[in-house]
């Protein structure tokens, strides 16, 4: 079968594809031949990091993260084999291959009709768009700030938002395909994130402040949308796009303002029961498709170094998908 590594750190080029065996699952996993992998833009970070110290670094060879949608083919010691067969959703540590293997705890069974590309959503960026919502603690009439919305992440946390009831919805994007994408997903105001007036433009639009801003930007984004909350406003970081991890300035949270973050593998380690609940809702609204995953690329398995090239870029809407 094949199967991505990288030996090196840099540029999508140091992607390779490489024969290898099947691999076994181990004790509590199964093994899964996917129909679509959905590829994660940490992968992009965490391909080209050379510090050991970083949150990102992998020690070599190393792995691409991702979400596969696929039927299992065997089960691993203390999974009921009544698995095999089953299609699922789930998160793999090595994503990028024509066989993978994941944790059995964490699967998601899926109908035989199920959307691949909304199902795909499941594992990691609908769990986090749900995550950082319930992390600023996001309820009905709350104006919110989703920067760089046009993403993974960011396009469900539109829907996942209007759908909780959300007052204004503001949107940032850097491009007018992406802007016109979020008009159409539900957002109230949509803003170029590239423009140097951006923040003003959001002030504009909710003069009061907004009750609760998202980010994967990080660096100066992340600190002009604190300086953007109302009083009692709530942050939420859940990414540094920019690969800026800088420190927040701790006057800008002098307004009773606050700043959290959110990892969705943190969220299952301390509160297992509530990641579960989040997925069986999450489930249900793609399964019932009132909320939806949008493709904005797909590409084969084999064009692994144009993909990275392509989420390098930010060139497309949505999330990027694979199919091996």
């Amino acid at each position: 079968m094949r199967r991505v590594r990288f030996h090196a750190y840099g540029g999508p080029e140091v992607l390779e594809i490489e024969e290898a065996g099947i691999p076994e699952p181990g004790p509590g996993q199964v093994l899964i031949k996917p129909e679509i992998i959905g590829a994660n833009y940490v992968d992009v970070q965490i391909r080209r990091e050379t510090d050991p110290g970083s949150i990102y670094h992998r020690p070599l060879p190393a792995t691409l993260t991702g979400d596969v949608v696929g039927v299992v083919e065997r089960a691993g010691r203390g999974v009921d084999p009544a698995l095999v067969g089953a299609r699922v959703a789930a998160l793999s540590e090595d994503a990028m291959a024509d066989y993978v293997t994941a944790d059995a705890a964490w699967l998601i069974p899926l109908p035989g009709d199920a959307d691949a590309v909304s199902a795909v959503m499941l594992p990691t960026v609908a769990s986090v768009a749900m995550g950082v919502l319930n992390a600023g603690r996001t309820s009905a009439g709350d104006s919110v700030l989703i920067t760089a919305a046009a993403g993974g992440v960011g396009h469900l946390a539109v829907q996942l938002a209007r759908h909780r009831g959300a007052g204004t919805i503001i949107a940032t994007a850097g491009s007018a395909a992406k802007l016109a994408f979020l008009k159409e997903l539900g957002a109230d105001v949509v803003v170029d994130h590239t423009a140097q007036d951006w923040a003003e433009q959001v002030r504009q639009a909710v003069p009061g402040g907004v009750d609760v801003a998202l980010d994967a930007i990080g660096g100066h984004t992340l600190h002009a949308a604190i300086g953007l909350l109302a009083p009692g406003g709530r942050a939420v970081a859940y990414g540094a796009a920019s690969g800026d991890l800088t420190s927040v300035p701790v006057g800008s949270l002098f307004m009773l303002r606050s700043l959290t973050g959110f990892a969705i593998m943190a969220l299952r380690a301390t509160d297992e029961a509530q990641a579960r609940a989040d997925l069986a809702e999450l489930t249900a609204l793609v399964t019932s498709g009132e909320l939806y995953g949008t493709a904005g690329l797909t590409l084969p398995l084999a064009e692994i170094v144009r993909a990275h090239r392509e989420l390098e870029a930010r060139s497309f809407p949505g999330r990027l998908i694979l199919v091996p």
